[in-house]
């Protein structure tokens, strides 16, 4: 007897190294793979950025750059056109493999959108290319259905950790993005090994470089400013489900008033060329990069964040492409940058608590956002940012900017009716009942 248990435990192991090798061999080629791609979108963002700001009348071009964007959508793309959500939705309901064709749509997309002038960020078109490159795999390695779901993770991871260069918090994200309130743990060896040669094959390139932040000045633990950092985390939290809200209202006014979708990001980028003539500086388009990083270190306006919101929600409801990420990081960091106005804590610190803070409750990923403050802006400041990031991701409720997040764990008892439903299953009940 136990010589069969010996031999069973050495079967065992020997099926562990297979699994190790296997997954190994298949994140090397997708971080390989996203991480190239990346620095490449990387390069090109920042060569679309840096000619948009040399030539600021290219933003009446806009319109067009909505056209060519709405026709190759709605002519080529009408498959892939959810972008992330079409990945969380191949997770929880596999149908067919996610065609290729949307990792260039939505690179061109992104790029046309930030040459043009719309305000967008990046993290998406990194998550749909690595997402995309790993589901080709599954095919050429004939994988079962729940092997699918790992490279699906391990796309995923690969992207974020790349076009951020945070491959701890890049992990973490995929594995915690799926569902609400879970973590994917089945997945953990490959997400990790995916984030982390993607980020390391971004950087061999040396074609792009990762924006660095740091928060100069850090005060002390106690139960003051523990208070004071979960207020701010409601404030925070309350901002991203603005946002999220923002993003699912003007899309639907889109949708409801103008039936053709080519001529949507058409009108939306009209309008938006005439607003940034109207206001004259083109501070709140773009990544605004600049003003995330000024956010560190002098007093910015009151109105910044909230006017960021608006045009990041705007563009993307009018059917531009990009992320939403980094307009999340620009909307936390102006927000807690004036917020020292009222809560006695350092600028620095209250502005990288709300960098990553207001992410986490747009996402609903307090776990990833927390890791990524921490490798941003180093140890000493994470349990503030913890606070911040749990806090806010309990206050924005069961809202996000994915609409296809499945509810896991609801946030509170009074919420334990939604679970097992998506964001956006949720926002049709909630319409109904009205």
């Amino acid at each position: 007897m136990s010589i069969l248990k010996k031999n069973l435990h050495q079967f065992k192991q020997y099926h562990i190294v297979l699994f190790l090798l296997k997954w190994i061999f298949i994140c090397l080629l997708i971080g390989g793979l996203t991480g190239s791609a990346s620095a490449i979108f990387l390069w090109a963002l920042e060569w679309a950025t840096n000619y948009r700001e040399a030539n600021s009348l290219i933003i009446w071009l806009l319109p067009i750059a909505g056209l060519i964007i709405g026709l190759s959508y709605h002519y080529l793309g009408k498959s892939v056109v959810k972008g992330n959500n079409l990945l969380l939705d191949e997770y929880h309901h596999p149908t067919k493999k996610i065609p290729f064709k949307m990792a260039p749509l939505v690179f061109l997309g992104t790029i046309l959108t930030h040459l043009f002038g719309g305000s967008a960020g990046r993290e998406g078109t990194a998550v749909q290319i690595g997402g995309t490159i790993a589901d080709q795999f599954t095919t050429v390695f004939k994988l079962t259905p729940k092997e699918r779901k790992i490279i699906i993770i391990a796309g995923i991871s690969a992207g974020f950790s790349a076009v951020f260069g945070t491959p701890l918090a890049g992990a973490i994200f995929a594995l915690e993005v799926m569902v609400i309130g879970r973590l994917k743990l089945d997945a953990i060896i490959p997400s990790f090994l995916a984030a982390i040669f993607a980020n390391y094959f971004c950087d061999v390139w040396q074609i792009s470089h990762h924006t660095h932040y740091s928060i100069t000045k850090i005060i002390a633990v106690t139960p003051t400013t523990i208070f004071w950092s979960i207020l701010a985390g409601i404030l925070f939290g309350l901002v991203s489900r603005l946002f999220s809200k923002s993003t699912h209202l003007w899309s639907n006014l889109f949708v409801k008033t103008i039936k053709y979708p080519p001529l949507r990001p058409v009108i939306g980028g009209l309008i938006l060329a005439i607003i940034v003539y109207l206001i004259g500086t083109t501070k709140y388009i773009g990544l605004g990069i600049p003003t995330i990083e000024n956010a560190f270190n002098v007093q910015l306006n009151s109105y910044d964040f909230i006017l960021k919101l608006l045009f990041t929600s705007f563009t993307l409801g009018a059917g531009f492409k990009g992320g939403e990420v980094t307009p999340l990081f620009y909307i936390g960091a102006t927000l807690g940058n004036i917020l020292v106005w009222f809560i006695p804590m350092p600028m620095p610190l209250l502005a990288g608590m709300g960098f990553v803070a207001v992410f986490a409750g747009a996402t609903n990923t307090p776990i990833a956002c927390t890791i990524m403050g921490i490798e941003l802006f180093g140890i000493e400041s994470g349990i503030f940012i913890a606070i911040a990031c749990t806090t806010a991701y309990l206050s924005s409720g069961h809202s996000g900017i994915y609409g296809s997040q499945k509810i896991g764990s609801p946030k509170n008892k009074f919420l334990q009716g939604e679970k097992g439903l998506s964001l956006s299953e949720i926002i049709k009940h909630r319409h109904r009942n009205k």
